[in-house]
């Protein structure tokens, strides 16, 4: 049965070459079983993985509200009066014990940027290690690094800030390789009609990550102090590395209690779509229109992402004068419908593809137009909401909600368009779509000097742009096919 929006792709004169990925001149094995899967149990411990990969991420951020001696910020404070006070009064801790650092709003700034400085400079080198040598071990070490260097974090901020900056800088250096090393891992794992659902289960543990995360982290510091935060979160991530180097495996066929059924499936569905060559095709990787396309959407997304995850709360705080942050429920409710679109979009893209017969160019369109426009216009109406700070709690939660349909878009494209070299791919786009974080943050405050509602109307405006440029762009020069430097030349695949 042809769905009317298969006419989005269309106009590439390519709908044969990308609709049924399993290819023409192979053999079609029948899919093995879900249940107790290789490739599913993998995505399960991938889950797991960015859930500790994220909660090892965002813990700092909220213990660092209490590594921080209250009267040190009283000065930074430029709340605006436009609107009434919503905040109640914030209490006390019961746990004091944890020591307390005089650093300002701008040391502090620092202290959560410096992350993205190493994070930024492993992607690409994530990449290529991992379609050299596969990414297990590169993923597992990234994890196990971050994790170790997270359980110094309290010897680190008594050292100074210096070193605390350094420390957050390595483990950005750990986080870096990890997504690159899991598409690459994937590229020998995933067939092609369930790599949406397949990624979707992994990637989405970074969602839940910060889910539960966020309230935990403020638990923690409300009973204990907030040295348990990196202590708990540090060994929980050794135990993962435990069980992810003892159960899983780089390939199917390397793997020790896969089923002759299921990698005979999975290497029949990618025979024809990996490359055998040893040299990665740097310049035609380079000048591929397909993978810029990748480049602008993953910019154009992390852009408005940051804006609503770092930039949004600030404006509830700062105009609306309502710290979401009180709340642990509602600062976890973003991600928590992030999660749940992620998991629900990832079925629906290869049900779309399996059983509808719709294109594998239409879907990554379609979702990535949902998961881009959609917060956009949410964005922009976040700044016309006046002092209303539950409709900003709710535009918040359905723009981050609507985000997650990118994760069978453009975010998995890489997988697509080169399979061999997804890790490489994702480690370029990544890198790019990393610069947002650094410089979205600083933008927006040079463009709000007086925190006034029309001040950060326009820091929406200029998110939402991007975004919907980006979306725009992806849709008119995304591939859905294998292209053809991304094959041995004996596969006769055109481009």
């Amino acid at each position: 049965m042809r769905s009317p929006v298969r006419g989005l792709a269309s106009s590439d004169g390519e709908e044969g070459s990308d609709r049924t990925p399993l290819l023409q001149s192979t053999p079609r094995v029948e899919a093995a079983p879900v249940c107790g899967s290789a490739r599913y149990n993998l995505a399960v411990l991938a889950f797991f993985g960015f859930f500790v990969l994220y909660a090892l991420r965002v813990n700092l951020s909220v213990a660092l509200v209490d590594m921080i001696d209250s009267n040190t910020t009283l000065a930074d404070n430029k709340t605006s009066k436009e609107c009434a006070e919503h905040s109640a009064p914030i209490k006390v801790l019961h746990n004091q014990t944890g020591k307390r650092y005089q650093w300002d709003a701008e040391t502090q700034g620092w202290i959560l940027g410096s992350f993205f400085y190493g994070y930024i400079i492993t992607q690409i080198p994530g990449g290529y290690i991992a379609s050299k040598v596969g990414g297990k071990l590169l993923l597992g070490f990234g994890i196990l690094g971050t994790a170790i260097f997270t359980l110094f974090t309290p010897v680190a901020a008594d050292f100074g800030v210096g070193a605390l900056i350094v420390l957050r800088a390595l483990e950005g250096l750990g986080e870096g390789v990890t997504f690159p090393a899991m598409h690459a891992m994937w590229s020998s794992w995933a067939p092609p009609l369930e790599r949406s659902k397949l990624l979707s289960i992994s990637y989405a543990g970074a969602q839940l990550g910060t889910v539960i995360s966020l309230p935990l982290c403020g638990i923690i510091c409300f009973y204990m102090n907030w040295t348990y935060v990196f202590y708990l979160f540090g060994i929980v991530g050794i135990i993962w590395f435990i069980l992810w180097i003892l159960l899983v495996s780089d390939k199917p066929e390397t793997h020790k209690a896969i089923s002759r059924h299921e990698k005979e499936y999975i290497l029949s569905s990618l025979k024809n779509q990996l490359s055998s060559q040893k040299s990665v095709p740097w310049v035609p990787m380079l000048k591929s229109l397909p993978l810029w396309a990748i480049v602008v959407a993953h910019f154009s997304y992390n852009w408005t992402f940051y804006t609503l995850l770092t930039l949004l709360p600030t404006y509830m705080k700062e105009i609306l004068r309502f710290n979401v942050q009180e709340n642990g429920l509602l600062s976890a409710l973003p991600y928590f419908g992030c999660w749940l679109c992620m998991i629900l979009s990832g079925q629906a893209a290869d049900n779309l593809r399996a059983k509808w017969n719709f294109s594998t160019i239409c879907v990554r369109r379609v979702f990535s137009l949902i998961g881009m426009i959609g917060p956009a216009v949410f964005l922009v109406a976040a700044g016309f909401i006046g002092c209303d700070y539950s409709l900003a709690v709710a535009f918040l939660t359905i723009s981050t909600t609507l985000g997650g349909f990118c994760s069978s878009g453009f975010s998995i494209n890489h997988l697509d368009i080169a399979p061999s070299y997804a890790g490489i791919l994702l480690g370029i786009t990544n890198t790019f779509a990393t610069i947002p974080g650094m410089v979205g943050p600083v933008i927006a405050k040079s463009l709000t000097p007086d925190n006034t509602i029309s001040e950060w109307q326009t820091v929406f405006y200029i998110a939402a742009a991007i975004n919907v440029f980006g979306a725009i762009f992806f849709t008119l020069f995304g591939k859905g096919e294998v292209q053809s430097w991304a094959l041995n030349d004996q596969h006769g695949h055109r481009n």
